[in-house]
């Protein structure tokens, strides 16, 4: 068994090494080490296009990741008020759209969007006062509308799972001490749940900034980091690629660290008297 679990892991995180390895390559094959170098993490940082790609997902993933922390916060706590059966079905949707493959969700929003799209391009064209027209299309705001929706099911599921181990008795005792529902939720709830927040928010920006699937069928003109990477290995992979992935790679763990930091059950101290 030990040796099974091994060969498991060399096989999922051996290629992964490698990765790292050759990115500090001092040659030009990828697939051949000549030396230590890290002047391919200088080439790819001074790219001009790569810079570009990675400014827009980072811009994508911020925001995607703020609107799912808010709106996802906001459902958590809605569904908690809801009866067992409304709780169970909302609790069955996002589970599924977090199980759902990337594919489906880029087709079902990309249709969607086209729809939408159809509809207010022709509004916006009849009420503006000029010859020319904006057209709105594919770009920043569809990746985020698309990232946004799909990261939102992973907020509100880590949100709910610390809602549901609050309790009722401290809301109970707020409202039996004359605290309005808005300072109940300020003063108590919220302190309560902010780390689970943030941790929702460091995992939908690490998914949003990560996302490949989705940014393909949703981004029009726009270049995501991860779509840069691919058109990169069509042509070949070199160090420069492997640099920009073990980059993507410590930052994301890095994210993700912080995320289950935050995540971590808080062991409580005995009270000494």
């Amino acid at each position: 068994m030990r040796a099974f679990v091994t060969a498991v892991y060399l096989f999922l995180y051996a290629p992964i090494a490698l990765v790292v390895l050759f990115s500090f390559n001092a040659g030009r094959n990828a697939s051949e080490f000549t030396g230590f170098s890290v002047e391919w993490y200088g080439k790819a940082f001074t790219n001009t296009f790569l810079v570009q790609a990675l400014q827009n997902s980072l811009i994508i993933a911020f925001v995607s990741a703020a609107l799912a922390a808010i709106f996802g916060t906001m459902a958590a706590i809605a569904i908690e008020r809801m009866s067992d059966r409304a709780r169970l079905v909302f609790d069955g949707l996002f589970a599924a759209a977090i199980v759902v493959p990337g594919v489906v969700i880029g087709i079902a929003t990309l249709v969607a969007l086209v729809t939408v799209l159809g509809w207010v391009n022709p509004i916006i064209a009849g009420v503006w006062p000029g010859e020319s027209p904006p057209r709105v299309g594919l770009g920043y705001f569809s990746v985020i509308a698309a990232h946004g929706l799909f990261t939102m099911a992973v907020v509100t599921m880590i949100v709910r799972a610390r809602i549901a181990g609050l309790g009722r008795d401290i809301v109970e005792a707020s409202g039996d001490l004359y605290a309005t529902p808005f300072g109940t939720f300020r003063q108590i709830v919220l302190p309560q749940i902010l780390p689970s927040i943030v941790a929702g928010f460091l995992l939908a920006f690490t998914f949003s900034f990560d996302d490949f699937i989705v940014a393909f069928f949703v981004s029009g003109s726009k270049t995501t980091l991860p779509m840069y990477v691919f058109a990169s290995i069509r042509r070949g992979v070199t160090p420069e690629v492997n640099a920009v992935a073990t980059s993507v790679l410590v930052a994301s763990l890095f994210l993700i660290l912080g995320a289950h930091f935050l995540m971590r059950p808080r062991s409580s101290k005995p009270v000494e008297g």
